[in-house]
């Protein structure tokens, strides 16, 4: 049936790309010397080839303007495309609430450097730009913000939260268990104040993020880094302001861009401003414009598996607060990606902080299966930490961008005793137990000593596994890892360094790596998600949640670290 419809439908697509000729020759006249568009969100990486019901990035926003970019990839057939066009002076690029993480950053600057090489002219134009956004400006020839601007250049700050004292006062007790010095996830509700660990591994990851942002923007603007560190100590800056001093290449209103970005020309005997349209604008007049014809044979799939937010067992959903992530959900889309033909390879795409011990160890099974059966690469732009580290392990490979955070190898376990607050509530609750751990998950008490041992073996026992599962993956021996686990966190490039991650590198560069493995001859591939729905839920209810007393592989400072990115989502 398939041999007989694609050519009819082809057949479709050249009589209405001939009848529409006439028209694009007419439009063709009047083509755009300069490209408008609009980088906001957090762009995917690539649009699946069958959406999901909430478009990924775009959830709850409605169809996005012709200027924005739906996609890096869709982005970059763009610019190639008009890199070769003759007549295509330059493109304008608006910043506007851009949140990816530094990985797709990177991205986005290559993109634009190559198209400058080219020889043609980038404008990067913004109201309100942040050190990220300001770090995609400094790729383009002229940077402009609007003379009621601001750019927020200030550098990097991450807050780390002590809770022990005020749940005191409260009448709230915390007792938790932990299997590492590092694993400073109890930290957040028993210590009255945050420790010199917690510290020092953010500012570690501060000093990274930091010297990233000096030395892109000093590359850009084509000053030193001492100046550029000036710089970001004087901000932040009013336009008027950040002109004067040299940030940016001037003030200009949006209305006045397109004198701006080009000269006026004669046209029977009047002046007329060169365009400024978007992509879509430009493709309606081209007079040979690209068609997608449909292929006889399927194209091979590419699946991918998102891994996003705080892993709990059962199912995810839809709700207000933090992503998370059911196990259920997850092994359900592995499975899918698994069983389907056409899906020559996997990307389990890996946001995550960890979470329930058990649910990660569920999910690590369900990947462990599909990889005897496919090649499954784990990816990581922002944060495959504790629990979500523990699922990346049944991948083939593991990789990470140079900036994501990876690692923090521990448990912890624990409940909340509220029996104080309820007694200043007024509140009397009476406990009576039959069996010497039937109150270990009352919150009306804390742990007996019996208990305590109970949990604090329980917690050993869950290390002892995580290190065993590490040491598997990684060909190391327990030992080993456990030098490098008891909850510390690495960046990416670290984490190559000590053998927990593969390869660093890009997510389309993983990919063609993951259909490389399954031995596709196909530089062009279609890319299938499978699963992502999600709930949110708070940390906090994570653990006063369910059954009070639980053992988890979280960690709250890969979490925290990933503001310096933007979202959390899979796109």
């Amino acid at each position: 049936m398939r041999l007989l419809l694609i050519p009819l439908i082809n057949l479709l697509l050249l009589l209405r790309t001939l009848l529409g000729l006439p028209f694009r020759l007419l439009a063709a006249r009047s083509r755009p010397a300069y490209i408008r568009f609009r980088l906001t969100g957090d762009p995917p990486y690539r649009e699946p080839t069958r959406r999901p019901r909430l478009p990924l990035g775009l959830g709850g926003q409605g169809r996005p303007e012709p200027a924005t970019v739906t996609s890096l990839e869709g982005f970059r057939k763009a610019l190639a495309l008009l890199a070769k066009d003759p007549k295509v002076k330059g493109i304008l690029v608006e910043l506007e609430g851009l949140e990816v993480p530094p990985a797709k950053r990177e991205v986005l600057v290559k993109l634009l450097e190559g198209f400058r090489a080219a020889g043609k002219r980038v404008v990067a134009w913004g109201v309100s730009v942040n050190s990220l956004e300001y770090q995609v400006m400094c790729a383009a020839d002229e940077a402009l913000l609007s003379p009621a601007g601001r750019l927020e250049l200030v550098g990097y700050a991450a807050e780390a939260t002590a809770l022990g004292e005020g749940l005191e006062r409260l009448g709230v007790k915390a007792h938790f268990f932990r299997r590492g010095e590092y694993k400073t996830a109890p930290e957040l509700f028993t210590h009255p104040r945050v420790s010199d660990i917690q510290r020092q591994t953010m500012e570690a990851f501060l000093d990274e993020r930091y010297t990233e942002l000096v030395d892109t923007v000093a590359k850009g603007r084509k000053r030193t880094p001492e100046e550029v560190r000036a710089w970001i100590d004087a901000g932040p800056y009013s336009a008027k302001r950040a002109a004067a001093q040299g940030l940016i290449d001037g003030v200009c209103d949006e209305a006045d861009l397109p004198e701006r970005l080009g000269k006026k020309r004669e046209k029977d005997g009047e002046e007329e401003e060169e365009g400024l349209e978007p992509m879509p604008m430009y493709r309606a007049g081209l007079v040979w414009p690209e068609v997608r014809w449909r292929p006889l044979r399927l194209r091979p799939l590419l699946g991918v598996v998102p891994l996003t937010g705080v892993i709990t067992p059962g199912k995810s959903g839809a709700g207000p607060g933090p992503q998370r992530v059911g196990s259920d959900t997850v092994v359900k889309a592995v499975r899918a990606a698994g069983r389907n033909r056409r899906v020559k390879a996997v990307v389990l795409y890996v946001a995550s902080p960890g979470g329930s011990a058990t649910a990660s160890e569920i999910i690590l099974e369900a990947v462990q299966r599909v990889a005897k059966k496919k090649p499954v690469i784990a990816f990581v732009d922002r944060v495959a930490a504790s629990g979500g580290y523990m699922a990346a392990l049944g991948a083939k490979e593991i990789w990470a961008t140079p900036h994501a955070v990876v690692g923090s190898i521990g448990v912890f376990a624990g409940k909340f005793d509220v029996s104080g607050l309820l007694e200043k509530l007024g509140v009397h609750r009476t406990l009576i137990t039959r069996g010497e751990n039937s109150g270990i998950y009352s919150p009306m008490r804390g742990f007996t000593e019996h208990e305590r041992a109970s949990m604090e073996a329980e917690v050993e026992e869950i290390y002892q596994a995580f290190l065993e599962h590490v040491a598997k993956a990684r060909g190391r021996t327990k030992e080993e890892i456990h030098q490098l686990a008891e909850g510390r966190v690495y960046s990416g490039t670290r984490a190559q360094g000590v053998g927990l991650v593969d390869k660093t590198g890009g997510f389309e560069e993983a990919c063609r790596y993951a259909m490389d493995l399954a031995k596709v001859p196909a530089e062009r591939f279609d890319l299938r998600l499978f699963g992502g729905a999600d709930r949110r839920l708070s940390l906090l209810k994570l653990l006063m949640g369910g059954a009070l007393t639980g053992v988890y592989a979280f960690c709250p400072t890969a979490w925290d670290l990933q503001g310096f990115g933007g979202g959390e989502r899979f796109e």
